[in-house]
């Protein structure tokens, strides 16, 4: 008797592929269904979305198909905004080949989608294909975008301009200046694209949660019992997070680093890196490493190369280095690699992030706050200095510092737009706080608190593990 057969959708970049192919791991080895992830694919290359997706540790019945390439040259320019973008190139991959492909692998019992693919509802309807959504941020941000339509009625001007917090119902209220970069500007297309998708997610046979209670109560029971929620109405949610990464590609400079790592005490390493595509102006990567030699703490750098223009320059092209060729030596303050050789290690673009977090060297995470990221560091018990740079992180490292109390933000950056700097004084400061001072044992406990709690929710019986079994069952009857 053949498997039941699920697809899963996820939208262009690594930061959204990861947790759904997670997933659709899961679904194969945990519940023994056959799963296709189908992947919208486009002519900009990404070597470490390819590296994943390829992996040859991937189980037996999990097929990759990809989607016939769009040309991202032709459908898009350097004007679009990050959103706009993936947007457009998506609208255009699922309306040419979704239908098509959904038929050829054999009309699957269910599609699970990302929240930027709501087309696939249009498309499977016809096909009889149930559609779920995969939320792939915090459940914070899943309220607040449920709350969205509501706001973009009722609620004339700039969202950013209103004098006090955004009160989303059942939930802690979302100063504007940490709204998500997406809301800033009603008038732009990526505002329209996003209001567009979250207003469709009512549509979804039920709504899977990259979360869990123990990171995140607050907002999770308000989805369920809070009168706003249930008046959408929404379908029902499955929490069955954190979904994480297990196994990595690891190459051989991989392997020096780990050997290093194997050397120093016990959480004494401070881990910089702002996920797979965030990036840093000239200045800032500067102020930076002045900042790491002046704490003189022991640290393992990514040091991406630095973009003025954009904090998401290396979103679609994860790991491909772009300029980093001669070595990070040529974009850090000249002499700053032999000075702090032994104590640091400075590494071009990439690092084995599941590796590096989860060894007991490893004392702090210097983190973009990137959903994926944060629930990395969470799941290995390291607390984090909060450096959010573009869309919903800074949400994401106010609810860390003041409500899980896992991270401390770094002070704002002085000046304005692209010239914004934080100051080799404050990295400093921040740098010792966490890996010194009494504030980062605190921290720590906290997070060893929470690896706990998380290692829990997905283990048999745990409430993740349970959400998931629970729809995956309904598919199998």
């Amino acid at each position: 008797m053949s498997k039941p057969h699920v697809a899963v959708l996820p939208s262009p970049g690594l930061g959204h592929v990861t947790p759904l192919l997670e997933l659709a791991k899961r679904l194969v080895t945990q519940f023994d269904l056959h799963v296709t992830v189908l992947v919208v694919t486009s002519t900009i290359p990404s070597p470490a979305l390819s590296q994943l997706l390829h992996s040859p540790a991937l189980p037996a019945d999990l097929d990759v198909v990809e989607l016939p390439p769009v040309d991202a040259a032709a459908l898009v320019t350097d004007e679009m905004q990050l959103l706009t973008q993936l947007a457009v190139m998506v609208e255009h991959s699922l309306n040419a080949s979704l239908k098509s492909v959904l038929l050829e692998i054999g009309t699957p019992k269910a599609l699970i989608i990302d929240i930027f693919c709501t087309q696939a509802f249009d498309i499977c309807k016809p096909l009889s294909i149930p559609v779920y959504s995969f939320f792939t941020a915090s459940v914070a941000l899943m309220t607040f975008s449920l709350y969205l339509p509501t706001m973009d009625r009722e609620i004339d001007g700039e969202f950013v301009d209103l004098p006090e917090p955004v009160a989303v119902p059942g939930c802690t209220p979302i100063r504007t200046a940490d709204l998500l970069d997406q809301v800033k500007d009603r008038t732009n297309d990526e505002y329209r694209w996003y209001l567009h998708h979250v207003g469709r997610l009512p549509e979804a046979a039920g709504i899977f949660l990259n979360s869990w209670e123990g990171i995140e109560p607050v907002s999770i029971k308000s989805l369920t019992e809070h009168p706003f929620y249930r008046g959408i109405p929404i379908p029902e949610i499955f929490p069955v997070g954190p979904l994480i990464k297990q196994v990595e590609c690891t190459a051989e400079t991989d392997a020096e680093l780990i050997n290093w790592l194997d050397e120093q005490p016990s959480k004494s390493v401070l881990f910089v890196a702002l996920g797979s595509g965030g990036t840093f102006t000239s200045a800032q990567l500067t102020e930076l490493a002045w900042g790491l030699e002046l704490s003189e703490q022991r640290f393992v750098l990514v040091a991406r190369f630095p973009w003025d223009r954009s904090a998401s320059a290396a979103y679609f092209n994860a790991g491909s280095g772009g300029g980093e060729e001669d070595g990070p030596a040529r974009y850090l303050p000249e002499g700053f690699v032999e000075r702090t050789k032994g104590r640091g290690v400075v590494v071009a673009s990439w690092a084995p992030q599941i590796a590096v977090l989860g060894h007991v060297a490893t004392g702090g995470f210097l983190s973009h706050c990137g959903w994926n990221s944060t629930l990395e560091s969470v799941s290995s018990g390291v607390p984090m200095i909060a450096w959010p740079l573009y869309a919903e992180q800074r949400m994401n490292a106010t609810i860390l510092e003041e409500e899980v109390g896992v991270a401390v933000k770094m002070a704002a950056a002085a000046g304005d737009g692209a010239a914004a700097v934080v100051g080799r004084e404050e990295i400093e400061r921040v740098v010792r706080l966490v890996m010194e001072g009494e504030k980062g044992k605190e921290m720590r406990e906290k997070a060893r608190l929470l690896k706990e709690s998380a290692a829990k929710a997905v283990s048999g019986g745990g409430g993740s593990s349970e959400s998931m079994a629970k729809v995956a069952e309904g598919w199998k009857k």
